[in-house]
C-alpha cells in the first residue's frame, strides 16, 4: 500500500523516536559514564567555511582575520583543537564541474597543512584528533557540504574518502538527484524524491557507513532525515543545525527529530548563525530579503557590464553589509539552543558546529574562534558540570566518530552489499 509522505513521517517517527521523555540533562548512567570517557578539554568544531577563503582569496591561516572567524591565533586562544573544514561547492557558480571545485577545496586544506606542519596536521580519525592535541597542533578534517559534489558517483564518493573527507552532508540548500533539501522542498519547480532518498541515495548512505564516513543530515528535508535514520547502520550527525522549537527555520531540527537523533546515537552540532538562533533576527533577515537580493542582482549585472567577474564571495560580502543593519542577538540565544537540545536529546547528543566564515552574523561576543570559551562559561553559569561541557566541546563527536569507525569495520568484514529494506515495514518502499 502506498502512503503519503506525511504518513511516512509519522510512521518513521514512531519507529525511531521511542524515547521522548527527556526533559533535562540526565544523571550519569552507565551509558553516559561510557560516553564521558571521550570528553576532552578542547573544542571540536564540525563546520567552518574558511576553506573558501583559503582557495579563492589565498588566505593563509597565519594571516590576520580581516573580518573572518578562523586562523591559527584565534584557534589557539579559543582552545579549538579540531576543525572540520567545509568542502562546499556553490551549485550555480560551479555547475558542470562540481568534482573539480571539490578537489580544489580539498587540496587547499592539504596545502595549508603542508605549509604549516608545526601548527596543523591532517586528521582522519578520532585518534588523530587526540594526537594533534598532544602535539599542540590544530587537527584539520574535512566534510563535504552537499551530495551534488559526488556527481551521482559512488566511486567518486570513495575517492573523496581516500583524500580525507570524513563526513558528507547529503544535501546543501539544493536538492540533488537522490536526496531532498529543506532549502527547496516547497519549490514545485524542483524535482523531489518520493521517499526522501532514491535507491541510489540509499546506496550512498550504506557506502558512507561502509567507508566510515559520517552521514550528515543538516540541510536535508524532514522526510530525508527520517528515511536516513531508518537506513543507517551508524549514528549520524547534524554538523551545523539548531532547534526549530526556538527558531522556526527549516534548517533547524524539530524536537521529534532531536529525539530520533538521540535514539540513533547521533549528535547535533549547534549552529551560530543569528537567523538560526533568534526568531526576531530571522524575521528581520527574511523581511530584508527582497531589498538584499535586488541589490546583489544589480551589483552582479553592473560587474558583468563592466566585464568584471562576479563570484560568490562578493555576494557574501553584501550579505554581511545587510546583516550589520540588524542588531545581533545576545550570546544567551545560542546558549538557549544548546540548552534546549540537551533537554530534548540528552547531554550525550549535542556539540558545536559554528558555521564560521560561512555566516554573515553571529551572536554578540562571538567574533571568532577565540571566543569559543565564552560558550562553556555560559553553560557553567546555567549549572552544567565540567564533564557535561567536555561532552559538548568534543566528547560527543568523538564518541560518534568512534562508533562510525566501528560500524565501518563490521560492514567491511561482511562485504555483502546493502541489505534491502524488509517487506514487513509498513510503508511503500
Amino acid at each position: 500500500m502506498k502512503l503519503p509522505a506525511t504518513a511516512l513521517l509519522l510512521i518513521a517517527t514512531s519507529l525511531i523516536a521511542q524515547d521522548a521523555t527527556r526533559t533535562k540533562p540526565q544523571p550519569h548512567t552507565t551509558k553516559t559514564m561510557t560516553h564521558a570517557s571521550y570528553g576532552t578539554n578542547f573544542f571540536i568544531d564540525t563546520h567552518a567555511d574558511t576553506t573558501q577563503r583559503m582557495q579563492d582569496e589565498h588566505y593563509d591561516l597565519t594571516d590576520p582575520l580581516n573580518g573572518g572567524h578562523v586562523n591559527f591565533e584565534a584557534a589557539k586562544k579559543g582552545n579549538l583543537g579540531a576543525e572540520f573544514f567545509s568542502i562546499w561547492v556553490e551549485p550555480q557558480f560551479y555547475h558542470g564541474h562540481y568534482a573539480r571545485r571539490t578537489l580544489e577545496l580539498i587540496d587547499a586544506v592539504h596545502q595549508a597543512a603542508l605549509k604549516h606542519p608545526d601548527k596543523m596536521m591532517m586528521a582522519y580519525s578520532g585518534a588523530d584528533i587526540e594526537r594533534a592535541h598532544r602535539e599542540h597542533k590544530l587537527a584539520a578534517l574535512m566534510g563535504i557540504e552537499g551530495g551534488h559534489s559526488i556527481e551521482n558517483s559512488i566511486p567518486l564518493l570513495r575517492d573523496y574518502y581516500r583524500l580525507g573527507v570524513r563526513y558528507m552532508t547529503l544535501t546543501w540548500s539544493n536538492s540533488n538527484d537522490w536526496a531532498d533539501s529543506s532549502g527547496d522542498i516547497t519549490d514545485a519547480k524542483v524535482h523531489h524524491t518520493q521517499e526522501g532518498l532514491t535507491e541510489f541515495g540509499k546506496d550512498v548512505v550504506y557506502e558512507m557507513n561502509r567507508l566510515g564516513m559520517m552521514v550528515d543530515i543538516s540541510h536535508v528535508a524532514d522526510k530525508t532525515f527520517y528515511r536516513t535514520l531508518i537506513l543507517t547502520r551508524a549514528p549520524v550527525i547534524a554538523s551545523h543545525s539548531s532547534a526549530r522549537a526556538l527558531t522556526n527555520h527549516p534548517r533547524n531540527m524539530t524536537d521529534e527529530m532531536l529525539r530520533a537523533l538521540s535514539v540513533n546515537g547521533g549528535v547535533v552540532q549547534a549552529n551560530f548563525f543569528s537567523a538560526f538562533i533568534s526568531e526576531d533576527w530571522r524575521k528581520a533577515w527574511e523581511a530584508q530579503k527582497p531589498e538584499r537580493e535586488a541589490a546583489e542582482k544589480a551589483a552582479e549585472e553592473k560587474a558583468k557590464a563592466e566585464g568584471k567577474p562576479w563570484v560568490y564571495g562578493q555576494e557574501e560580502a553584501m550579505d554581511k553589509e545587510f546583516a550589520a543593519k540588524i542588531p545581533r542577538p545576545p550570546l544567551s540565544a545560542l546558549i538557549d539552543h544548546i540548552d534546549h537540545m540537551v533537554k530534548v536529546a540528552g547531554i550525550d547528543h549535542v556539540g558545536i558546529g559554528s558555521d564560521f566564515d560561512g555566516i554573515p552574523s553571529a551572536p554578540q561576543g562571538i567574533d571568532s574562534a577565540a571566543d569559543l570559551p565564552k560558550i562553556t562559561a555560559a553553560l557553567k553559569q546555567r549549572g552544567y558540570s565540567e564533564a557535561d561541557c567536555r561532552k559538548i566541546m568534543s566528547g560527543n563527536l568523538l564518541r560518534v566518530f568512534a562508533q562510525v569507525e566501528k560500524v565501518s569495520k563490521h560492514l567491511q568484514a561482511e562485504e555483502k552489499g546493502r541489505p534491502k529494506i524488509g517487506e514487513t515495514q509498513p510503508f511503500h518502499k
